[in-house]
């Protein structure tokens, strides 16, 4: 029997927290806010494949020749919330294309420093498109899903945070 996660320490789904850009209503900043409210957020990566066998081979190779990654979104809808708010204007107003581009950071919590009195932990960055899929699939409470497509690539970043990780700062 292995030994090695007996000495490790589980990582729990909560350590990966998700940010969403707001856009703002007058000047071009964004706000990252946390993503709250949410019963599934999970990660499809869609890997697209090339496949080839070689004339002087009994078998094929294949290599990953690229991804198509989204995240699967469902949420209980809560009143003020201006996440789910736009999400929502989203989804209502059958919004497309840069109206229903936004910009998501995932934060992985277990990478958390602090320097200089200031909490620091490591981030992907990355457009989605908004895509709605059903809203009201429940009689307990009012609920949204779709997915969040990649828009674009990955940026690996460093973000800070001052109220315990209730909105987010982009450190360059």
């Amino acid at each position: 029997m292995g030994k090695n996660l007996n000495s490790g320490d589980l990582v729990q789904r909560a350590e990966k927290l998700a940010f969403y850009g707001v856009p703002a209503q007058s000047a071009s900043a964004i706000t990252y806010l946390r993503m709250e409210g949410f019963t599934d957020l999970s990660t499809s990566k869609n890997p697209s494949e090339y496949s080839r066998r070689y004339v002087d081979e009994t078998s094929d190779r294949v290599s990953t020749s690229g991804f198509a990654p989204a995240i699967a979104y469902t949420f209980d809808r809560y009143k003020g919330n201006m996440v789910l708010d736009d999400i929502i204007d989203i989804h209502e107003h059958e919004k497309i294309g840069g109206q229903a581009t936004r910009t998501i950071i995932q934060v992985d919590l277990t990478t958390i420093k602090t320097t200089d009195g200031a909490i620091k932990a490591t981030a992907i960055k990355r457009e989605y498109s908004v895509i709605p899929d059903s809203d009201g699939g429940s009689t307990d409470a009012m609920t949204y899903s779709g997915n969040f497509k990649a828009s674009g690539a990955p940026e690996e970043i460093t973000v800070t945070t001052s109220d315990d990780w209730q909105t987010i700062t982009i450190t360059e």
